[in-house]
C-alpha cells in the first residue's frame, strides 16, 4: 500500500492506494498555521489512517519549493513556514520511507498519464497561484521540476509583472470580486482568456508540448472560456511556435495524490 499526502493551505488531504493503483479511502483535516502542530496532526491522523494496512512507502506533496534529497520543504507558498525536515520527520514517525514532490509536478504527471498518446505534455494549474509541471514519456522532466512559471516577468498593463499577478485566480478575485466559479460574463472570461494566453504562449514556445493540460480552480472552469484561449493563442502562433490540442484537467480535486501515487511507483522502478 501506498499512502499519499497533499498539503494544501487550508486542508490537507491523506489517500491510500494499493500497488495496483486503486484508492481506497481518503481522508482530509484543515491545515494548522502552525508548522509544529501540524506535524503533530498529520503524524496521529497518518498513523490512524494507516494502521494495519501494511503501508510500505509515502509520497507528500508540498506547496512550493523544496530539497528532495534531504526531504526538506523551503518554502511553503501561502504557509509560512520554512526550511522545515518534513520528508525526514514524517519518515522517522511513521517508519517508513518518505519522498516529497511539487504539488503541481505531481498533479502534472497525473494527468500527463491519462493522456498517453502524448509525447510531451504540459500541466498549467491556475488557482491563487500559477504552476507548472512538464511530463516527457510519462515522466517528469527533471530540467523542469523546479520551475516558477507563474513568476515570469511580462509586460501587461505598462508595468512588469508577474504572469500570476494578472493571471491567476487571486489575481480574477481581486480585479473583478469574483471566483472563477461565480463568473457568467462572457467579457470577464474573455479578459480573463487573453491573461492567461500572454503567459501561455512564452511557456508553449520554452517546452514546445504535444498537449496542454489545465487544471487547478480556474481551469477547472475551462468550458467555459477554451474557445476564447484558443484563439487568443494563436493570435501568437508563428511558423515554429504551433498551438497544441488543450485539455481540462480530468481529477482536479485528487490530481495530486494521484500523482503522489505515480512518482511512488517510479521511483521503485
Amino acid at each position: 500500500m501506498i499512502l499519499a499526502i497533499d498539503i494544501g493551505g487550508t486542508k490537507t488531504l491523506l489517500g491510500l492506494f494499493t500497488e495496483k493503483g486503486e484508492l481506497k479511502k481518503t481522508e482530509k483535516f484543515p491545515t494548522p498555521t502552525d508548522y509544529n502542530e501540524f506535524i503533530e496532526q498529520l503524524s496521529a491522523t497518518a498513523l490512524a489512517f494507516i494502521d494495519g494496512c501494511g503501508v510500505q512507502h509515502a509520497v507528500i506533496a508540498v506547496p512550493g519549493m523544496l530539497d528532495r534529497s534531504k526531504g526538506v520543504g523551503i518554502s511553503f507558498g501561502n504557509l509560512a513556514w520554512e526550511n522545515v525536515p518534513i520528508g525526514k520527520e514524517l519518515s522517522k514517525r511513521l517508519r517508513i520511507p518518505v519522498d516529497i514532490e511539487n504539488d503541481a509536478n505531481l498533479a502534472g504527471l497525473s494527468e500527463a498519464l491519462l493522456l498517453p498518446k502524448f509525447h510531451k505534455v504540459l500541466y498549467i494549474t491556475v488557482s491563487t497561484g500559477i504552476g507548472s509541471a512538464y511530463v516527457v514519456d510519462g515522466r517528469l522532466d527533471k530540467n523542469m521540476l523546479d520551475a516558477e512559471v507563474g513568476h515570469m516577468m511580462l509586460e501587461h498593463e505598462g508595468r512588469i509583472r508577474t504572469w500570476e499577478s494578472f493571471a491567476s485566480g487571486k489575481a480574477i478575485f481581486n480585479k473583478f470580486g469574483l471566483k472563477a466559479s461565480d463568473i457568467t460574463n462572457t467579457g470577464t472570461w474573455y479578459i480573463v482568456a487573453r491573461n492567461i494566453a500572454i503567459g501561455l504562449i512564452n511557456v508553449i514556445a520554452t517546452t514546445t508540448p504535444d498537449a496542454i493540460v489545465i487544471g487547478g480552480g480556474v481551469g477547472s472552469h475551462l468550458d467555459k472560456f477554451k474557445d476564447r484561449l484558443e484563439e487568443e493563442l494563436i493570435l501568437y502562433q508563428t511558423n515554429v511556435v504551433t498551438i497544441p490540442p488543450i485539455f481540462q484537467a480530468k481529477n482536479p480535486e485528487e490530481a495530486v495524490i494521484y500523482g503522489c501515487y505515480a512518482l511512488a511507483q517510479q521511483l521503485k522502478k
